[in-house]
């Protein structure tokens, strides 16, 4: 590939990928983004959610990402993310255990505040539970 965009996504642990790629489509704390060659360049916030690289010829990877930061520049995508791997390596089981436990502490809030932030932490959670349950559905992985 001649042209393209370079992206690196890096988790404390590890260099999750790099390579270039046509586009990558990331979940920013404002909502989906895609990023091709050539974007403008900006720094945003990443929300948890799932960031997808399409390569070439159109065949798609796909990165959970917890939270984090995504850097454009003319150099490419920087993700620096709280925690990140391939989907393949995505825990369900963990997700749903972590859900349980928000309701429970919703369950358990007694100020409206507090009802109020644990209600966001339960449906940020779902949303990406009904997310990753698309992407297995869909064989995207």
């Amino acid at each position: 590939m001649a042209e393209g965009l370079k992206i690196e996504i890096v988790s404390p642990e590890r260099l999750v990928l790099s390579e270039t790629v046509v586009s990558v489509t990331v979940p920013g704390t404002e909502g989906y983004f895609t990023v091709m060659n050539d974007h403008a360049p900006f720094m945003t916030t990443l929300r948890p959610g799932f960031i997808t690289v399409t390569k070439e010829g159109g065949s798609a990877s796909v990165y959970f990402v917890k939270g984090g930061f995504a850097d454009v520049s003319p150099a490419g995508l920087t993700i620096l993310a709280e925690q990140s791997v391939p989907f393949s390596e995505f825990d369900h089981a963990d997700l749903q255990s972590q859900i349980k436990a928000a309701e429970e502490e919703l369950s358990r809030a007694d100020s409206p505040e507090d009802k109020s932030y644990a209600q966001q932490i339960v449906s940020g959670l779902l949303n990406l539970a009904m997310e990753a349950q698309h992407i297995d559905g869909a064989h995207v992985h």
